[in-house]
């Protein structure tokens, strides 16, 4: 598995989509093996993960609306989410 750096690109595999239920009024992760509820700040992550913002981006964008984020606990999200192949690393342009 590749480090996660402030430069890596997150986004979610094919497959994967972050949906908003209105009934249950929280995120949802709809994957081929099933769903995931994230919590607001895990979610809050994900709504960002495009493979076009890079991880520092993503604190940047967090940090105008929450307090304390830092990239090791975005990068750590991320890690545990790569390991559950719901996110993968975009492959930088060459």
């Amino acid at each position: 598995m590749s480090e996660i750096t402030g430069t890596s690109r997150p986004r979610l595999r094919r497959g994967v989509r972050l949906s908003y239920d209105k009934v249950r009024e929280t995120h949802v992760l709809l994957f081929p093996e099933g769903v995931l509820v994230p919590n607001p700040t895990a979610a809050a992550v994900l709504e960002h993960c495009d493979g076009v913002n890079d991880v520092d981006a993503v604190v940047k964008l967090l940090s105008e609306r929450y307090q304390g984020v830092a990239v090791a606990d975005v990068a750590g999200l991320l890690a545990a989410l790569i390991e559950r192949r719901i996110v993968e690393l975009a492959v930088a342009d060459v």
